[in-house]
């Protein structure tokens, strides 16, 4: 969660070392005693009570202070809201109350020109990254800028909070920014000039689990930034060697999550775990054939879970009667047909997103040829009408025959099956953002 911001200035008021420690009754003490000294600040920076508790996590005295009626938008000497400190130190709870009580998450600090955004995600802080990320929805600021342009928010370097995270090898927080609409292709570059992408700085840095999420959510390993290197040329340089494989050009492309598509971007959070782990797996063993011969290892998450789900007997469950090796766990609606989450990525996995282009064709059932407009977790049941548990974690099942699923032979000449095959194509995804090329460290 992050540690803390300390006081140690000389000769400053007690209520700040109060505010640090969470001495709630002492903070009160003083207030009404002096109801002005919530307005005082530290000498060198100029940080308020605020400040002090929302960066400390003194959730409390952060409450106390704002049914005081503190400006919850005070700023240090640097322009840095208690917002700001609090997405910083990864203070979710802050974070939550601060923007209950109005905090304005526009606010750009003096320093980067950054927001509480850039620093939940600079800083590795994805629960924060989410409680900003919903109050958007609902904030009136946000409105007012769009959803969308809130997320790829670019501070003075032009760099994204995406471009932050990644440089920073915070995956989770790259997962949560893509997932939120991030732009997986944006460039730091302006007016037509190339800049550095996200991949770049994954690159850079290093982290393998980041290069992942940026390639599977439509990162173009052929962009080049403004030296004119590509990824794969920016790992090399920083002897990052299985990134270097992963994105070297020459190597498969990897399956692409179909984010637009209208009713992949609303599913439930069942069906999206389970389509996330079928897509994570699919990408694993292109890895692994990309990595086979190098003396790389492929770290967790992308270990293997086949196995995990052994004792269910495949003759005891229904199997998907596209591909007859895994259980059916993704029903359609509104036709109720069900299929495993791999052939459902099969059906709705498209080339990378192109802002330039409009959005794809919602597929069709590949059963009875209706176009698929909502996916749900179907309800897995074995011969027996025994209702199995469908869980993100055992989607799968070992395949013991071929024939024991009823009505295959329906499908042994299913005219879809021939565009199962190689997806996410490639297509540059390019996007321009304005400053400068090179990102600032923090």
């Amino acid at each position: 969660m992050g540690q803390g911001l300390s006081c140690t200035e000389t000769n400053e008021h007690p209520l700040f070392s109060a505010a640090q420690k969470g001495e709630i009754e002492s903070v009160e003490a003083m207030v009404d005693d002096e109801p002005s000294v919530v307005d005082r600040t530290t000498g060198r920076g100029r940080l308020s009570a605020l400040h002090v508790a929302a960066a400390n996590g003194q959730i409390q005295v952060l409450s106390m202070l704002l049914d005081r009626s503190v400006n919850p938008d005070v700023l240090n000497r640097h322009k840095q809201s208690p917002l700001m400190l609090a997405a910083m130190y990864g203070k979710t709870s802050c974070v939550e109350r601060l923007i209950q009580a109005g905090a304005n998450i526009l606010m750009f600090d003096s320093l980067h020109g950054r927001t509480c955004l850039h620093y939940a995600a600079l800083y590795g802080h994805p629960d924060c990254l989410q409680a900003i990320l919903s109050a958007a929805h609902s904030s009136p600021v946000a409105n007012s800028w769009g959803f969308a342009r809130f997320v790829n928010i670019r501070d003075k370097s032009g760099a994204s909070p995406l471009h932050l995270a990644a440089r920073q090898a915070q995956p989770e927080c790259v997962h949560v920014l893509l997932d939120s609409g991030a732009l997986a292709c944006a460039s730091t570059g302006g007016q037509g000039f190339p800049g550095i992408t996200p991949l770049h700085l994954a690159a850079r840095s290093g982290s393998l689990d980041c290069v992942r999420e940026l390639l599977a959510w439509g990162a173009d390993r052929h962009q080049r930034d403004s030296s004119g290197r590509i990824p794969y040329l920016v790992a090399l340089k920083h002897k990052h060697g299985a990134c270097a494989a992963l994105l070297n050009p020459s190597a498969p492309g990897p399956l692409i999550w179909p984010s637009p598509l209208k009713f992949i971007t609303e599913l439930n959070p069942e069906a999206k775990a389970l389509l996330e782990r079928a897509l994570m797996e699919a990408n694993k063993d292109r890895e692994k054939a990309i990595l086979k011969e190098t003396v790389y290892s492929l770290p967790s998450p992308l270990h293997s879970e086949a196995g995990a789900d052994d004792d269910i007997e495949a003759s005891d469950v229904e199997l998907c009667c596209i591909c007859f090796d895994q259980i059916c766990t993704i029903e359609v609606q509104t036709c109720g047909h069900q299929m495993c989450a791999n052939c459902t990525l099969a059906l709705c996995c498209h080339n990378k997103p192109n802002p330039t282009t409009p959005a794809p064709k919602a597929p069709v059932c590949p059963f009875c040829r209706s176009k698929i407009t909502e996916l749900v977790v179907a309800e897995v049941k074995t011969k027996n009408n025994v209702q199995l548990e469908s869980s993100p974690s055992k989607p799968r099942t070992s395949r013991k025959s071929q024939s024991t699923s009823e009505g295959s032979s329906s499908f042994k000449g299913l005219s879809a099956l021939g565009s199962f095959g190689k997806l996410g194509g490639r297509s540059s995804g390019k996007f321009s953002v304005e400053c400068d090329d090179e990102v600032d460290k923090p």
